[in-house]
């Protein structure tokens, strides 16, 4: 039998994150691991009267492809997703690994290189999005892999994304809609405001959000969710960055990164851990070293750090700041094949400013 939480996973990333229409055509993205969720969201674009794509892969291609594909193949885009990019309506992506350590020992080039090969299909779907022709949606099934990440065992892991995802609630969608609201008083707040200063432990910057839009993140394109964000003045930021919180990049650790930016610019960039991944990053294209996003988290019930961003960026009382591709939809501007998101946790110790007014101290929202 089924989990009933699974039936209402589906319901409310068809329903409400997709809002999936009769006729539309949706990609389900995944691997075997995932095969209840995928199932229980088929039938549910089934009775939406909508077409479902699915697209199963085995997660191990991947890895061959990087160890063994020569620079022609490594710089091939296979022409399936590109086929697929006028036609389909909404995607959704469930990520379900069974080993988030596979690509530790790839030469990080490689993996940026990989990156850099999907940027005209993603530009795609970007456009069609803005244009209103495109939804999108990813969520993250729970595995042994992500359990072991997290120092968890696999139920408790389940247990933990049943709650941040709300979907211990009997109407998870309601409970999506109530954050919804509280978040859309603060980012009616920012309309307006010019400047942003951050401060904690080894942190001291300084950026613009002057003319930028914040987007309230409410269930519809993370799931879970429950942030809000904008993209910065790319050439505003100006200080220093800690980031505490412990991450990792395509499966290798990156802790205790360290970034001092000069208008808007990485001019430094250090690393407890991961120093190799970093510099490559930042160097995949011109746009890797200006911020393509800034944001508040704010899900409550993510109160610990998972080495997933998906969970991660949206713990309670921290903020993160994204290295790369911005969103247009905010009125950013910086473009590039990188999007890394690194969360500085300002609980214990931190103050956002918002020009003269104290927006975040300690972990706390102070603007409702």
């Amino acid at each position: 039998m089924r989990d009933i939480r699974i039936e209402r996973w589906a319901k409310t990333l068809v329903q409400y994150s997709l809002y999936i229409k009769p006729g539309d055509v949706v990609a389900i993205q995944s691997t075997p691991l995932a095969a209840p969720l995928i199932s229980a969201v088929y039938e549910e674009i089934l009775r939406a009267g909508a077409y479902p794509v699915p697209l199963i892969q085995l997660e191990e291609l991947d890895e061959i492809h990087l160890r063994e594909a020569n620079d022609e193949q490594l710089s091939w885009l296979s022409p399936v997703m590109p086929a697929l990019a006028d036609k389909i309506t909404a995607r959704l992506t469930i990520m379900a690994s069974g080993n988030t350590k596979a690509m530790s020992n790839i030469d990080p080039a490689r993996l940026s290189k990989r990156h850099q090969v999907g940027r005209q299909l993603m530009s795609t779907f970007r456009q069609r999005e803005q244009e209103g022709n495109f939804r999108w949606c990813l969520t993250l099934y729970p595995t042994t892999a992500y359990a072991q990440d997290t120092n968890m065992s696999l139920r408790e892991f389940e247990e933990f994304v049943f709650d941040v995802c709300f979907l211990n609630d009997e109407d998870p969608a309601a409970r999506w809609k109530e954050l919804s609201k509280r978040q859309h008083g603060q980012v009616d707040w920012l309309k307006g405001h010019k400047k942003v200063h951050v401060v904690g432990e080894g942190t001291d910057l300084t950026l613009s959000i002057e003319d930028r839009i914040f987007i309230n993140s409410d269930g519809k394109r993370n799931f879970p969710s429950g942030e809000f964000f904008t993209s910065p003045v790319e050439n505003s930021a100006n200080g220093v960055i800690q980031y505490d919180i412990p991450s990792t990049y395509a499966g290798r650790p990156v802790n205790g990164i360290r970034l001092v930016f000069k208008d808007g610019k990485v001019v430094e960039a250090t690393a407890r851990e991961g120093q190799d991944i970093l510099e490559n990053m930042l160097s995949m294209d011109e746009g890797a070293r200006y911020l393509g996003e800034f944001a508040f988290g704010n899900n409550p019930r993510v109160t610990r750090g998972t080495r997933n961003i998906l969970f991660d960026e949206k713990m309670g009382g921290t903020v993160h700041l994204a290295l790369g591709a911005c969103y247009p939809e905010t009125g950013g501007l910086n473009k590039s094949a990188l999007h890394w998101d690194m969360i500085c946790d300002l609980r214990q110790q931190g103050e956002v400013w918002v020009d003269d007014t104290l927006f975040l101290k300690d972990g706390k929202l102070l603007i409702s």
